[in-house]
């Protein structure tokens, strides 16, 4: 473990995957080590987030700017940082939690904090001489870091494709891949399927913000039919080698006001246990395996319904619900309002925080999946996280766009650096 110490943190404004303003962090140490990081933004956020700060200027990328995020960086954190020892992950990250004093990183910006938290983290790792998915297993005490199983995007909707159906992606999850190398090929095989089956029908062959491709659907489910018809014109048997998964992002089109799920698409309304039934209808009907956010985000009643009806046999994950907030996971625990948690460090603000929730899942024998947002960079820290943390899958988007491919190809070097350790079927597992 290095010995080193913060030199100076510093910050800069950077273009995120799409063009909108993020923050990249330096944190260089007393031996001459740099750790460099960058923070991705989500389009679909959940009201229990931490705060991502923005210019709000309009003069300058339509308000989205970030450079009061970096001025803090480097007025305010980088000064406070100077002369700590960069190993004491837990430690720093406690400071920068105090130094914000706000329940959702609304003084400094999540997004200030997190650069910091995780440039740290690479910086300590880099002065260690040790890969920084094992410099996270040591501080998460996971003494066998895995491959996580991936989830990938196939077709998309909601706010990642203009809204124009609900539902915001169906992924595929390779399971029957013996190699992480060879699941990313199955995919590849897939997603290109849907893109014929798209030329073919005559639609533009759109992509949405994550890579996933963006039909025209006419309901929601629909979206589940083409994407199993497209794991079967791939060459693969859906619910046997290839399984399904769909983001809901329920919280989206959740009317709160009349307690109702408006699926204008389908210009029909649904009350929470109808919306549970409906999920639980897909779930017997498709080779459906995983459901995330199919309840909205302070639906709890609901949740725990959803969870009495197809718990046993379907993982329903947790993203808005959770917020990567150890509370709301342990009252979700306490509850058994889903099985599984959603893992973005983005939405709590520091790498030792989300640790904590994937400890607390851990714990209760729930499944955890890191993932990434729809604005990324090409950084690949997340890909070491997953593999470091112990997360049985990963979701990184579609196979398209750099942002997304570096984070796949970060997870093909890791494998060749631990063979065997794919998860591959016990990815579904707790």
């Amino acid at each position: 473990m290095s010995d080193a110490t913060i030199a100076r943190a510093t910050a800069r404004e950077i273009l995120d995957s799409r063009g909108r303003p993020t923050v990249e962090c330096d944190v260089l140490l007393t031996d001459g080590t740099l750790g460099r990081a960058s923070v991705p933004s989500g389009a679909s956020t959940g009201a229990h987030e931490a705060l991502e700060l923005r210019d709000r200027d309009s003069e300058r990328y339509g308000g989205l700017g970030v450079l009061q995020a970096v001025a803090n960086v480097r007025d305010t954190i980088g000064p406070a940082v100077l002369g700590l020892r960069v190993a004491e992950q837990e430690r720093l990250d406690q400071l920068l939690i105090d130094l914000d004093g706000t329940a959702n990183k609304s003084r400094l910006g999540a997004n200030a904090v997190l650069a910091v938290s995780l440039a740290c983290c690479r910086a300590a790792a880099l002065s260690s001489n040790v890969p920084l998915y094992r410099h996270i297993a040591d501080m998460a005490g996971i003494t066998r870091p895995s491959i996580p199983l991936p989830m990938v995007n196939i077709v998309s909707g909601g706010l990642h494709a203009g809204g124009q159906i609900e539902i915001q992606d169906v992924l595929v999850i390779p399971l029957g891949a013996e190699t992480f190398a060879r699941a990313l090929e199955w995919v590849v095989r897939i997603h290109r399927a849907a893109g014929e089956r798209l030329r073919r029908e005559g639609h533009q062959p759109l992509v949405a913000d994550e890579g996933g491709w963006a039909p025209p659907f006419e309901t929601n489910e629909q979206a589940l039919d083409w994407v199993t018809d497209a794991v079967e014109a791939a060459g693969f048997r859906p619910g046997e080698q290839v399984l399904l998964a769909v983001d809901v992002a329920a919280t989206h089109f959740f009317d709160a006001a009349q307690q109702q799920y408006a699926l204008h698409r389908e210009q029909r309304r649904l009350s929470g246990p109808e919306m549970a039934g409906l999920l639980a209808s897909w779930t017997a009907s498709h080779p459906l395996a995983s459901i995330e956010d199919g309840l909205a985000e302070d639906d709890w009643t609901n949740w725990q319904l959803l969870v009495e009806r197809i718990g046993q046999t379907v993982q329903l994950i947790g993203d808005d619900l959770f917020a990567t907030d150890v509370g709301r996971v342990e009252r979700g625990i306490q509850h058994s309002a889903a099985n599984a948690v959603l893992v973005k460090v983005n939405q709590v603000g520091t790498l030792t925080e989300a640790l904590r929730v994937v400890e607390s899942a851990r714990g209760a024998r729930w499944r955890t999946v890191v993932s990434a947002r729809s604005g990324e960079t090409e950084d690949t820290w997340l890909s070491d996280l997953a593999v470091g943390c112990g997360a049985r899958q990963i979701k990184v988007g579609s196979v398209t766009r750099s942002s997304r491919l570096a984070k796949w190809n970060q997870l093909l070097r890791l494998e060749e650096a631990l063979p065997g350790a794919y998860l591959a079927a016990a990815g579904l597992e707790a």
